[in-house]
Order: C-alpha cells, then sequence, then structure tokens
C-alpha cells in the first residue's frame, strides 16, 4: 500500500509542475553559460587555495587584491566601436599592456537643464525663454547684389538689389517721422507740442538701411507674462524706473528684467482696484459689455489698457515721444495696444465717435487752453453717450491755483453739454450727450457748431479745429451692439462712409468677414498659427476689419491693429463701430512706432496700390524697421509684384516663400510668406 501511494504521490499535478520547472531552470543555465562564453564577462576575484593538494575547506581569507587599485577604465578604448573582444593572446592586447596603461577617457558634457523641470527633477513653470535659435541669427554684410526676375510669361526681365546694409547703433530706436532732428529745428514754434507731432524726412531722405536691436536682444516674454515682466535688454532704459517707480509704474527686477506692479499715478493700488472703483461710480459704464473701445491718454506705460484686456475691452494707449520717451516702446514690448501721438496742433489719427470711453490719468495736459480745443478733439473721438474720466489734481486737492482749473474745467465742460455723473475721490466722469439738441439750445455758442461741410472723420494732417463736431441727424454712431455680438453686426456708419456701394454694404460686410475667417481658419489649421507667438499683429490694409475679427473668431491670444491707408476709402469708423481699433496711415511715409513692436505684419492688396505712389522698397524698409526679430510677413497681393517682393525681402535677410492661394496655381494672386532673422554686423 506504501509503495502505491508512493506512485500516487509521483504521479500528481504539483510533483509533475515542480520536476518540470527543476528542468528548464537547468536547462536554462547550461544554455546561457554555454552562449556567454565567447562574450566580455565581468572578472571575479576568487579566494586562493593554500595548496593545489590539499582539499580547501571553507574558510574566510583576505583577497589578495586588498588595499590594491585599478584602471577600469583601461580595459575599455572610448574611441572603439562595441565589438567582440580580442583573444587574450593577440597582437593589439601584447601591444597594449607594453605600451603601459591607456589614457582615461574625458569626461562627459555638462548636463544643462532646459524645459521647465527643475535641477531636482520636479516641475516647475518658472522658466525663462533662452538666447535666439542659431538658425534665425545671421551674420550681415553690405553690398552684395541679390539677383531677381519679373515679367510675364513671354517677357522677362531681370533686375538686382542691393544688400541693405545695417544702420548706425544710434538708429536701433529710430522713427523717422518723429526723431526729424532737421525739421524739428526749423518750427516757427514749439510751445504747443508742435515738437511731437509728425515731420518725416524729405524724399530721398527716408530710411534706406535696416534699423539694428540693441545689444543683447532676445526674444520677447510671451503674453500673459509679458503683461507683468520684460527684458531690460530688449528696452534698456532707466529713466522711468528712476521718475515713477515710487508710483508703482515700474521698477527692475534682477540685473535682466523690468516689472510692472500694475500701478499708476492716480492708482498707485493697482489698475483693477481702480477700474472697479469707476463701475462702481457709474453703473453705466460695463466694461466687456457696452464698454468696448476705451482712449487712454497719456498712458505712461499702458496698465490701464493691460488690465483691461481681461475684461474684454480693447484699449489705444497713446504718449508723445517726450522726456518719458520709451513709455509706448515698454506698452508695446508688454504685449499691450500702443501708439505714440500727441494732443498738439493737429487732429489725432481715429476717427469721430471712435471710442466708447476716453481716460486721462495725470497726462499733464492743459484742456482748457486756446478756449478749450484739446478737450474739442476729445469730444470729436468720443462716441455719443460715451464717457470721459479724468483723475488729476484738480479734482481733489483744495488749492487755490487747482480750484481754479476745476473751475475753468467745469465751465468747458458744462457748453460742451456734457453731463458731471459722477465726481469721487481722485475722478471726475462726464458723459457727451447722445444728439445735438443741447448744442442748438445753448444760450451763448462759444465754443461754435463747426461747418456742416466740415468732415469730423477727416484726420490725416488736419489742424484742431475749435469748434463741436456735429453728430449725424439719423443718429448713427450712437447706437452698437454690445459686446461680443457687436463685432460681427453691421454698424449704422457703414451706410454714411463713401465707398462705390450703396444698396450691398452689408452684403459686402458680412460677405467679408466670412472670406477672411475662412483664410484665417486655413493658416491656424495648415500654417499652426496657433503655435506661433503671435501678439502684436498689424494689419496694414484693413478694409472693414475682417481678418481682425477672424483673429478674434479662431481664438487666436492676438490683437491686431487695423490700419486704413489714405490712398483708399476711409472705413474707419466701421472698424470702430464693430469694437475694433486703428488708425489712418501713409504708407509712404514712416509709421508712428517704435522698431520691433509687431510679431506679425498683414498686407492683402497693398503693393499692388502703393506701387503706382511710391517705392515698394520703402514700405519694405518701413515693415522691417518695426517687425521684431523672430516675426513674420503675409503678404497677399498680385502676382505681377512678387518677384520684386522677394528680392527685397531677401535683400532685407527674411527668408521668403511663396505659396499658391486656394484658388490654385494658375490664380493672378500669391501669398509671400516671410521669416525675419536677427542681423548682427
Amino acid at each position: 500500500m506504501k509503495v502505491l501511494g508512493n506512485v500516487d504521490f509521483l504521479k500528481s499535478q504539483t510533483t509533475i509542475k515542480f520536476a518540470a520547472f527543476v528542468f528548464i531552470s537547468i536547462a536554462f543555465f547550461y544554455l546561457g553559460k554555454h552562449w556567454s562564453d565567447d562574450s566580455r564577462q565581468l572578472i571575479f576575484f576568487s579566494r586562493q587555495s593554500p595548496s593545489q593538494t590539499t582539499p580547501s575547506s571553507p574558510s574566510v581569507a583576505i583577497s589578495p587584491n586588498f588595499n590594491k587599485e585599478f584602471n577600469i577604465s583601461a580595459l575599455i578604448n572610448a574611441n572603439e566601436p562595441e565589438t567582440s573582444p580580442k583573444p587574450p593572446g593577440s597582437v593589439e592586447n601584447k601591444e597594449k599592456s607594453e605600451s603601459g596603461s591607456l589614457v582615461a577617457p574625458p569626461p562627459p558634457p555638462e548636463i544643462k537643464s532646459y524645459g521647465i523641470v527643475d535641477e531636482n527633477g520636479t516641475m516647475s513653470d518658472e522658466f525663462e525663454i533662452g538666447e535666439f535659435d542659431p538658425n534665425l541669427v545671421e551674420n550681415w554684410g553690405n553690398g552684395t547684389e541679390i539677383e531677381a526676375e519679373t515679367g510675364k510669361a513671354d517677357i522677362r526681365s531681370t533686375f538686382k538689389v542691393k544688400r541693405f546694409g545695417l544702420c548706425e547703433e544710434s538708429m536701433r530706436e529710430y522713427i523717422p517721422c518723429l526723431d526729424n532732428m532737421e525739421a524739428i529745428k526749423r518750427l516757427k514754434s514749439t510751445e504747443k507740442g508742435e515738437r511731437f507731432e509728425r515731420h518725416c524726412p524729405e524724399k530721398g531722405k527716408g530710411l534706406n538701411c535696416l534699423v539694428p536691436p540693441p545689444k543683447g536682444y532676445r526674444p520677447p516674454i510671451p503674453w500673459p507674462r509679458s503683461r507683468d515682466e520684460v527684458w531690460f535688454s530688449n528696452v534698456p532704459h532707466m529713466r522711468l524706473v528712476d521718475d515713477k517707480g515710487g508710483q508703482n509704474w515700474i521698477s527692475r527686477k534682477g540685473k535682466d528684467k523690468f516689472k510692472f506692479p500694475g500701478g499708476g499715478t492716480q492708482f498707485i493700488h493697482g489698475a483693477d482696484q481702480y477700474l472697479d472703483q469707476m463701475s462702481k461710480m457709474v453703473p453705466e459704464i460695463t466694461f466687456g459689455h457696452h464698454i468696448r473701445v476705451v482712449l487712454d491718454v497719456g498712458c505712461g506705460v499702458a496698465s490701464f489698457g493691460a488690465y483691461l484686456l481681461s475684461r474684454n475691452v480693447i484699449t489705444m494707449s497713446v504718449a508723445p515721444k517726450d522726456v518719458h520717451e520709451n513709455q509706448i516702446q515698454f506698452a508695446l514690448e508688454r504685449g499691450v495696444p500702443a501708439m505714440v501721438a500727441a494732443f498738439a496742433t493737429r487732429r489725432l489719427l481715429y476717427p469721430s465717435q471712435a471710442f466708447d470711453l476716453i481716460h486721462c490719468s495725470r497726462c499733464r495736459i492743459n484742456w482748457t487752453r486756446d478756449d478749450g480745443i484739446l478737450l474739442l478733439e476729445v469730444n470729436r473721438m468720443l462716441r455719443a453717450g460715451g464717457y470721459f474720466a479724468w483723475a488729476a489734481q484738480p479734482v481733489y486737492k483744495h488749492e487755490e491755483a487747482l480750484e481754479e482749473q476745476w473751475e475753468e474745467m467745469l465751465d468747458l465742460t458744462t457748453r460742451l453739454c456734457w453731463n458731471l455723473v459722477k465726481k469721487e475721490g481722485y475722478i471726475a466722469i462726464w458723459q457727451k450727450p447722445f444728439n445735438n439738441s443741447c448744442y442748438l439750445s445753448r444760450e451763448v455758442n462759444h465754443p461754435p457748431m463747426c461747418d456742416p461741410d466740415d468732415d469730423p472723420d477727416n484726420v490725416w494732417y488736419v489742424d484742431l479745429k475749435a469748434c463741436i463736431s456735429r453728430l449725424p441727424e439719423n443718429g448713427y454712431g450712437a447706437n452698437v451692439a454690445p459686446w461680443p455680438a457687436r463685432l460681427q453686426t453691421p454698424p449704422d456708419r457703414l451706410q454714411s462712409i463713401q465707398i462705390d456701394s450703396y444698396i450691398a454694404r452689408r452684403e459686402l460686410f458680412k460677405a467679408e468677414s466670412r472670406y477672411w475667417n475662412e483664410i484665417v481658419a486655413s493658416y491656424v489649421r495648415a500654417l499652426h498659427w496657433k503655435t506661433f507667438k503671435l501678439r502684436n499683429v498689424l494689419d496694414m490694409r484693413a478694409g472693414f476689419g475682417g481678418f481682425a475679427a477672424a483673429i478674434i473668431e479662431n481664438q487666436l491670444d492676438s490683437w491686431v491693429l487695423n490700419v486704413v491707408p489714405v490712398s483708399g476709402p476711409n472705413t474707419l469708423p466701421v472698424i470702430y463701430g464693430r469694437g475694433l481699433i486703428g488708425v489712418m496711415h501713409d504708407w509712404c511715409e514712416s509709421f508712428d512706432t517704435y522698431p520691433r513692436t509687431y510679431d506679425l505684419l498683414h498686407a492683402a492688396g497693398l503693393f499692388s496700390i502703393e506701387r503706382k505712389r511710391c517705392k515698394m522698397s520703402t514700405i519694405m524698409l518701413e515693415m522691417d524697421r518695426i517687425l521684431r526679430p523672430g516675426g513674420r510677413v503675409y503678404i497677399r497681393d498680385s502676382l505681377v509684384v512678387m518677384d520684386e517682393l522677394q528680392a527685397f525681402a531677401k535683400a532685407m535677410g527674411w527668408h521668403p516663400t511663396l505659396r499658391d492661394t486656394s484658388e490654385g496655381p494658375h490664380a493672378s494672386y500669391r501669398i509671400l510668406v516671410c521669416d525675419k532673422r536677427l542681423l548682427r554686423s
């Protein structure tokens, strides 16, 4: 019975599995040992037996290698690829042993940290943007000629364009029409701010070189971080820190950055608190709803406009190039809409009834001088029913001279039919009337109404007028849709602008919006626009603002300044009516901004029109001046101008690529896409 029981035990599943496991383990051991005989093996030091004849017994012995050092690296040839080892008696090994120990390989390269993983291996969003990619930097020489061909398929002509040289270092912040010292010295008077207005160089004396960046220029910090800090090397000026640091405008952060705490002269505790106060004072001031487009006069570093962006309000921040000459440059470096402009002797380059609210916080402007001519300019640009907010010492201080200024302001605003809605703390807020009835019923007609034939939207080199701009009798401009419906709602003033169409204007407006929305959507889809750091965008021929509207509809984190050329119809009233910002300009002259202030320049159908008025190279050089290194240019135009534009682009160090439009290769239009490099002498 015991034998049978043992036989049953051997037949059990557990015993069979155990035996199989042991057999497989032994098989793998011998196979592994056999296959590893020819491979590189570790060196083991085993104990020596006292005698080869005497059987060894288990004992503990001190290794003969105790206190000896071994050069392990000498066993490896760092310059040899991984190959099978040579036999111990080979010639090569004998030569190595005779020549002594090998030199140790060089230490591994220093590990550099990139991205957002710190030295401890933890994730962090506190990372910095480095220097420019070497592929985006070019050493630039002068004198080389660029050869190109132009013409139709049957008639080709070759022309050469000389490579544009770099300007002098002193011109790195040059604005041609604002830095023309020869013209400024010839002015008969400068007491009213004439020196801060446009004085462009004479024909033939314009910009003919590439404005260089400052030493150490870096890719701008991306939005929204740029709202709070920028690189010192990009705007290397300390004047504002010295003058306004105590007012919470700007401060130095370490050696390489400026910091913007968000304050201002009249809102030291921050713009957000200041904006909340204004809304509480006048509940009808609903930012991002009925208040969409704002003008900030004497903006400083544009913190007022910067904090309004988060409330769906776009602000045109303006200031002159005065003793605080870099304030607009700081604003644009932060990624905030801004322009150099001055209240002096000419109209500002914005249309009538453009802004829902105009703000002045210690803007150092004497509003009552010359019969209130400067406040009358504010009245022209302010929408019917819009608000003027004034934060200044005469509002709250009780010194005799300041009280007189307050009384003069009250008298002037009363004669303008403005209603003082609220005065509280530092701020006084007035509202403009909705129509002309108050103006026409005044007992004293001073200031007078402007002549009926005066066009309040005519702004290019037009002198200020000491009269009240008439509001349209049909109420156009007073009633706009709330934001965001306002963006795609055809405004009333679409019917009053001077274009070749009347009946189909609303259809033209909607068609343009659809057209650009499809194109921008294709750019986002095919050209990956959302991966680009496009913050400051300039549309050089804006039409009704359809391109800018498409940027918003496609949720690109950018703002667009719409430029309406003087050579075409004035569509600025429509652009502002849909809740966008824009400006009038002649592209045969310099633009009122600093160098290196835009990430993207968009020009649709511009060159085929403007080449009849001025040289295309003039416009291209101005584009290069205002475009940031690393920025992009999209030129959508006739095939006739493309060869010449490509030659100019190469002569400026851009990298151009010609693309077909959606109409295909046989269309008469092309898209010229250019990338700007950082040029170094």
